[in-house]
């Protein structure tokens, strides 16, 4: 990582939190479960001030997992193809 990347890193909402929410750690969550563990993740995100730079490190990086700049694997396939 840059200085630049790792700067912005330090101003980032989900900074000290359990990386839990952003990923699924238990092969068994149910869907429900999924989608609420989600909606905390990207309630975290709403809020970020460097949430477009988590984004595009995501897009960038082809992020396969979690919740990157409020978007899920699946959210940010669609804008990519978008």
């Amino acid at each position: 990582m840059t200085n630049a990347q790792v700067e912005w890193t330090h101003a980032a909402a989900c900074r000290g939190v359990d990386r839990a929410i952003f990923y699924s750690l238990d092969l068994n969550e149910s869907r429900d479960e999924r989608l609420e563990r989600e909606r905390g993740a990207k309630r975290i995100c709403a809020g970020c001030a460097v949430r477009d730079q988590c984004l595009q490190r995501a897009l960038d990086q082809h992020e396969s997992y979690g919740i990157w700049g409020g978007l899920n694997e699946i959210e940010r396939r669609a804008l990519r193809r978008g």
